[in-house]
């Protein structure tokens, strides 16, 4: 017997390899959704700077920042937790870490209702009850209401669910004033409604991966015609919404063209999609990843010509 047979080599006797503290540490992270978080903080720095007039005082917006990214992280943990059999079987998400088997459910539950308990308790105490509310009030949207309620019953769940990712400029204005006014509701306005157009354009080319895992995202449940036809209304309402901002600005005539231009070249990419064979996912990605730069152009935009 030769040494080669002596040893087994059956995949099948292989031992898992657990994962590293640094592993674990990155997990956990990922649970957050950090690159979602980012965009969150940003849109909420944006409707303080507007609120203030110009830098807001910095213990009530750092305390603020700090306890919408709690938040934000807290109610990804928990999405992730209930979503973790649709994520396991879609390419796109396979490897978060609930599928991967790097943490066990019932500790990413445990880790997203912590986050947002504390930040319910860092911003009641340490900002006002206020942003407390509308932080908690955010959660609760996103954690139950869009991930339980809508995501897996209507094709309509990116529309209601929007409001989940539209209340960071509510939080903010909140953290800086105490109140919450019109300028802020029609900053939420504006991601309100940019959230049809860019998250329908990613379901259109991984539309396979809705399929599979039986969400009725729009695509699936209504067809791509039905679907570009929709984004193109969104992208004439979100124009409008982004103009109806303009008496909130001091640079009217520079923010009104940041506004045209960058509303306008997104609905022609709308239209441009909508005129697209229905089997051609060429237009579908230069539309979505159009729709990663609306945001943050037009609340820079919004924050520069406070100045």
């Amino acid at each position: 017997m030769s040494v080669a047979d002596m040893v087994d080599t059956s995949p099948l006797k292989t031992r898992p390899v657990e994962p590293t503290f640094m592993d674990t540490l990155k997990a956990y992270v990922a649970l957050t959704k950090p690159r979602i978080a980012v965009m969150l903080v940003f849109t909420a720095a944006a409707a303080m700077v507007v609120a203030a007039g110009g830098v807001p005082e910095w213990r009530h917006a750092l305390l603020g920042l700090i306890g919408l990214v709690l938040s934000a992280g807290g109610s990804a943990a928990v999405n992730m937790w209930y979503d973790r059999d649709i994520d396991a079987v879609m390419s796109r998400t396979s490897r978060r870490p609930l599928p991967a088997g790097v943490i066990a459910p019932g500790r990413a539950l445990a880790f997203g209702l912590a986050l947002g308990l504390a930040s319910v308790l860092v911003l009641g105490f340490g900002v006002n009850w206020l942003t407390a509310g509308l932080c908690l009030a955010g959660y609760v949207y996103y954690a139950w209401f869009y991930t339980m309620v809508l995501k897996r019953h209507t094709p309509q769940n990116i529309v209601v669910g929007g409001g989940a990712g539209s209340f960071p400029p509510l939080v903010g204005w909140a953290a800086v004033t105490g109140h919450v006014s019109l300028t802020a509701w029609l900053m939420f306005a504006v991601i309100f409604l940019w959230t049809p157009p860019h998250f329908w354009a990613l379901a259109l080319y991984k539309n396979a991966d809705y399929k599979r895992a039986g969400v009725p995202m729009m695509p699936v449940s209504r067809g791509s015609r039905t679907t570009k036809r929709q984004m193109s209304v969104y992208a004439v309402l979100l124009l409008a919404a982004s103009l109806a901002l303009l008496p909130s600005v001091h640079a009217k005539l520079i923010y009104a063209a940041v506004a045209v231009i960058q509303g306008g070249a997104f609905l022609v990419i709308n239209l441009r999609l909508l005129a697209a064979p229905d089997d051609e996912m060429k237009w579908a990605k230069r539309t979505f990843f159009a729709s990663l730069l609306y945001v943050p152009a037009i609340f820079l935009a919004i924050v520069l010509c406070q100045f």
